[in-house]
């Protein structure tokens, strides 16, 4: 009988570091969709009575490493780190995604010149500043970038696309290297 064995979505394809660019596989812990019931009052309450995170307004992230809520989409944010609290389940749809997503951090001098070859987003840092988050596209696939520091984004794509981004971050960060 065939044993199988559990990977990350970036298996053996991560870390890699190109010119002044890392990327490396983010664990994000346990990845959860949250979507508010009613007016969103009761489930902005409860998120930070269960976990001391604010709800985030739409196109922000709250908390830090190891527990953070990103804005995802409309009526709809992703707790990122800890197994949410029962208390939510009053209060929202929970539902886990945590093998759904392919979770990488860009880091270094070159990552908003990089982010600028795949995305139609302006990533410098006076507009989009930390804790800024976005649902958007890289090249053809969804994703949600943060900006977690002055020059770190974390992106998540869905975990089929894992190797197709890795591949598409590699030919930009080749690209902005070339430039010196």
């Amino acid at each position: 009988m065939v044993e199988l064995k559990a990977q990350t979505p970036c298996a053996g394809l991560l870390p890699m570091t190109i010119g002044s660019v890392t990327v490396v596989e983010a664990d994000l812990g346990v990845l959860t969709s949250l979507s508010p019931v009613g007016d969103g009052k009761d489930f902005a309450a409860a998120l930070k009575a269960a976990h001391g995170l604010g709800a985030p307004k739409p196109g922000r992230a709250t908390g830090r490493d190891g527990q953070r809520c990103l804005w995802f989409a409309r009526s709809e944010v992703l707790l990122a780190g800890p197994v949410p609290d029962k208390t939510l389940e009053a209060h929202a749809a929970v539902v886990d995604q945590s093998d759904g997503w392919a979770c990488v951090t860009l880091s270094g001098a070159g990552a908003v010149d990089v982010l600028a070859r795949l995305v139609p987003v302006d990533f410098r840092e006076s507009i989009f500043k930390r804790g800024h988050t976005a649902r958007t596209l890289v090249q053809h696939m969804s994703a949600s970038i943060t900006r977690t520091g002055a020059d770190t984004f974390l992106i998540l794509v869905f975990r089929s696309m894992a190797g197709t981004l890795v591949h598409e971050l590699k030919v930009a960060m080749e690209a902005v290297a070339s430039r010196g």
